[in-house]
């Protein structure tokens, strides 16, 4: 048999005899069914190699080490662009005071890109070894890594050519597709967009007519005439021709030049404003809600379809280790029948499947629970259902004290109002440091009497130390730490306290008027600011003991695992964007003086880009493009930058900002909202996922539509089983 194709073997205990090579393949079997396990708990596809060495290399790519390595090396070639020619090694982005930042020399980065694209290459070749021809000529994912890479050999080659000189460099642009490449969520989610298309524009199609329409409307409507002032005064500031309309109503549509767009007119008649109103209520309040909601179902429906598919690879996978473990009966001469997976050939293959310690253990007991009697299918299945059920931490016991006296006293400082006390203490802070703040909003760092508020900070400080120490007593050092709002609390009381020993030590005891000098890195004001800051942070211990506000906490924590895919998806945008950005608009933004024609503040137009500052919003360099992108994004006066662009750079530069606009604002942001919505639906739905969310405190995105998924059939599963390149079946 090749060593390609290896057979999923059983033990024949009907008959007495072993089936051919049963024995000497015993390990084989484990180690399959080990890594059938993986996959299904990690949502992989099982169409892999399965001979001993290709597992043992599989298992190897898949360790927690060469994926670590393999996600710092996507970081390494992504922040490349900070350090690459245009370097953003300065102080500050604003042209006007920006100094010649440090150009790395040609081959420094070179090199590190090198070494990074020689990574991703062995990456290539062990996933396209490990599924085999067949299936990397099908797979579009790998083909596109191959000629991404190529193309970064090829564009690495021609930089080295000529010198590290060459105005444009391809192989940027492809970069963030090692970071796509690399997370099958972000697949997904890049799927579900790419199907919602067709949806977004067919709105899109509706906010265009309406733009249209009303920017013809505004132009027949404010046109100059002899008589009516505020009609000139409109068209020549926002109607001057027909991109320039446009332009203000797509804005509008934002709400960003609102009501600046309506003043010229409405000052001098009322009816005016009918067409801005209309126009709002129309674009922004409807069509962009319509817009939300489309994207939101859509997205949803499409969403579900790929996590059906993970549903389906989970039940794959975990049916093949059924298959590889199962024992079979039969008389001799027949072909023999499953009868299930026995414990004591399962528990073998869990302890070496790479798992959660507390989920091996929830399996090891679900399994004894079968009292040794061999386990069918669904069982098998239902074992891995304690993968998605969360850790649920037992606290250590409290320290045992004979004394009644030191009894009482732990009672005391482990009861909840003990920590009620403490929030008390912790509002009196920080209502301390907001009436100083009021009182001294007026003065100079040099005016100010610290006395008082050092005092108090000393105060605080001594008794947040106590209590610290008093609750260390009650709960013992190992079930203090055990309460993560004790780690936080705690961490911040010890920071505090060596701040006030470092400020005591240096400038000596607080007296009336005292300022002292300032000695070392921080005066005495940077000390005080500093300690004032931690006790406000120090504030949010609250959070846990308010129940509805804990549990909009944790709902926002269980967001920050499901984000990573879409906060994947904004990274490649901000990347692309931010490098055609630097290659169409470097340089563009000149500073004003040394002959250039670019006006100062003081005679720049009131409300444009010169008068308002905004020079630090360019594209010169990688961290400067982001913040640009990011203030665009935000959409806050966002047509300052618009109409800059459109001066420095030519009225093309809008098609590049509009379509950023929608990337960013119009799709990404919805599809945050809509992964927010199911968040907080299933999170705060009284009747619904109760037994999913026993002891759950972060869904994955998976586990979040368990219940809404169809499970596969178990014909369906055999016949993909039937079908796998690399294994034979025995039934």
């Amino acid at each position: 048999m090749a060593a390609e194709e290896q057979p999923l073997l059983g033990r024949d205990r009907g008959s007495g005899q072993v089936h051919s090579g049963a024995v000497a393949d015993q390990g084989l079997c484990i180690d399959q069914a080990v890594v059938f396990i993986e996959d299904a708990i990690k949502y992989r596809s099982i169409y892999h190699r399965m001979d001993a060495g290709s597992l043992w290399l599989y298992r190897w790519y898949y360790s927690n080490v060469c994926q670590r390595m393999l996600g710092l090396t996507i970081f390494l070639i992504l922040v490349l662009a900070f350090m690459e020619v245009p370097s953003s090694f300065t102080k500050t982005a604003d042209v006007r005071y920006r100094s010649r930042p440090w150009q790395p020399p040609c081959g420094l980065t070179e090199t590190i890109e090198a070494l990074c694209l020689l990574i991703f290459l062995v990456d290539l070749s062990v996933k396209g070894y490990l599924v085999g021809q067949a299936q990397l000529q099908q797979n579009l994912w790998l083909l596109a890594y191959l000629v991404v890479l190529v193309v970064s050999v090829v564009d690495w080659i021609v930089s080295l050519s000529f010198a590290c000189e060459e105005p444009l460099r391809v192989r940027r642009l492809l970069r963030p597709f090692f970071l796509l490449q690399n997370s099958s969520m972000m697949k997904k989610t890049l799927k579900c967009i790419r199907w919602s298309l067709p949806e977004m524009a067919s709105v899109g199609l509706l906010l265009a007519i309406h733009l249209c329409l009303f920017t013809i409307i505004g132009m027949l409507l404010f046109t100059i005439g002899e008589k009516d002032e505020a009609q000139d005064k409109e068209r020549l500031a926002y109607f001057r021709n027909l991109p320039e309309a446009l332009t203000s109503l797509l804005v509008l549509l934002t709400t960003s030049n609102n009501p600046d767009v309506m003043i010229p007119a409405y000052t001098q008649n009322r009816a005016f404003a009918l067409f801005f109103i209309v126009f709002t209520l129309i674009g922004s309040l409807f069509l962009m809600n319509l817009l939300t909601a489309i994207i939101y179902n859509q997205f949803r429906g499409y969403l579900m379809k790929s996590l059906q598919t993970s549903l389906f690879r989970r039940r794959l996978g975990a049916r093949a280790a059924y298959e590889v473990l199962a024992s079979r009966v039969g008389p001799a001469g027949a072909t023999p029948e499953l009868v299930g997976v026995n414990p004591e050939d399962f528990l073998p293959v869990l302890q070496k499947t790479q798992l959660n310690k507390t989920h091996k253990q929830a399996i090891v007991q679900k399994v004894q629970s079968y009292e040794g009697r061999p386990m069918l299918a669904d069982e098998f299945q239902k074992l891995f259902d304690e993968v998605d059920k969360g850790v649920v931490k037992e606290r250590p016991p409290k320290p045992q004290y004979q004394s009644p006296f030191l009894q009482t006293a732990q009672f005391i400082f482990s009861h909840l109002y003990f920590d009620y006390l403490g929030n008390l203490i912790a509002l009196g802070n920080l209502l301390s440091i907001c009436v100083f703040l009021v009182l001294d909003s007026d003065l100079l760092p040099g005016e100010r009497d610290d006395f008082v508020l050092g005092i108090l900070d000393y105060i605080f400080i001594l008794y947040y130390l106590l209590e610290l120490l008093f609750k260390v007593f009650a709960l013992g050092l190992p079930g203090y730490l055990s309460y993560h709002s004790n780690v936080f609390d705690g961490l911040l009381t010890v920071i505090l306290l060596v701040s006030e020993i470092y400020a005591l030590a240096v400038y000596r005891l607080p007296h009336s008027g005292w300022k002292p000098e300032q000695y070392g890195p921080l005066s005495l004001w940077d000390m005080t600011r500093l300690m004032n800051t931690l006790i406000v942070f120090r504030f949010l211990r609250i959070i846990p003991n308010i129940k509805p506000m804990a549990a909009v906490a944790n709902t926002i924590l269980g967001l920050i695992p499901n984000l990573r895919a879409f906060g994947g998806i904004l990274v490649v945008a901000y990347y692309v964007f931010a490098m055609i950005g630097i290659n169409l608009f470097r340089g563009v933004i000149v500073p004003p003086g040394n002959g250039s024609l670019t006006p100062d503040n003081s005679s720049a137009v009131c409300g444009s880009f010169e008068q308002l500052g905004y020079w630090p919003n360019n594209f010169d360099d990688f961290a400067a493009a982001l913040i640009t992108l990011w203030d665009v994004m935000v959409v806050n006066n966002w047509q300052v930058i618009l109409e800059a662009y459109k001066r420095y750079a030519g009225p093309w530069s809008m098609v590049y900002f509009v379509l950023w606009w929608l990337v960013s604002s119009v799709i990404w942001i919805n599809l945050f909202l809509a992964l927010l919505l199911e968040n907080f639906l299933h999170r705060w739905d009284p009747q619904g996922h109760k037994q999913l969310l026993v002891g759950t405190k972060q869904m994955s995105v998976e586990l979040m539509f368990r219940d809404i998924l169809e499970e596969p059939k178990e014909e369906e599963l055999m016949e993909k089983l039937h079908k796998h390149p690399h294994l034979h079946l025995c039934r």
